[in-house]
């Protein structure tokens, strides 16, 4: 009888100690109890001249956050190209109050005057912004986006950058309505841009 109650005990501060990772693991990546990235507020110098906030968006008004960087081989056009399909089968009045924005994860190499001739090629509605790495690693705890640079000596980038790529539909307030996962086709974003306008 002794014996099993050890056992019991065990099992239960191995089922605590768990559980305890979970939480760590879900606050490192910044998501909420349910696993969900638990968003916030996005203020950072954009190639709009000035921050770029999400608080100034209007309340009827989303942005679709991705994060990327602009030396990126495939992931990111291919997901700026998903956005700009997705905006051109919105209804016009629909569109306008979409907000395309980019935030580069690799401040290093991407100032706002690259960002903004990078962004050209998918948009004039494309905004793109970026921080200093302290900043860009809060806000990316809070999103729940994870990268990390992969040095490549052999290279003429010298490094990439392996990230996640979702695409979040974000409101003025920080709210995630939808996440998108990543896919070369529109689809998906277009209803989920449809059902969350």
């Amino acid at each position: 009888m002794k014996r099993k109650g050890v056992w019991a005990g065990i099992a239960l501060i191995g089922l605590l100690l768990a559980l305890g990772g979970v939480g760590w693991y879900q606050q490192q990546l910044g998501t909420g109890a349910d696993g969900a990235p638990v968003g916030g507020p996005i203020e950072l110098p954009s190639t709009r001249g000035g921050d770029f906030s999400l608080e100034r968006l209007d309340d009827d008004q989303l942005a679709v956050v991705f994060f990327g960087y602009t030396h990126c081989p495939d992931v990111c056009p291919m997901s700026l190209a998903v956005v700009r399909q997705a905006l051109a089968e919105l209804e016009p009045a629909q569109r306008e109050r979409v907000v395309p924005l980019m935030v580069s994860v690799d401040p290093e190499r991407d100032s706002l005057e690259r960002l903004d001739e990078y962004l050209a090629f998918f948009g004039e509605r494309f905004i793109g912004a970026t921080g200093s790495p302290a900043r860009l690693e809060e806000l990316a705890e809070r999103y729940g986006v994870v990268w990390r640079r992969v040095e490549a000596p052999d290279s003429a980038m010298d490094y990439s950058i392996d990230h996640s790529s979702s695409l979040y539909l974000v409101d003025n307030e920080g709210e995630i309505r939808r996440r998108v996962l990543y896919s070369p086709s529109h689809q998906g974003l277009l209803v989920a841009l449809r059902e969350a306008l």
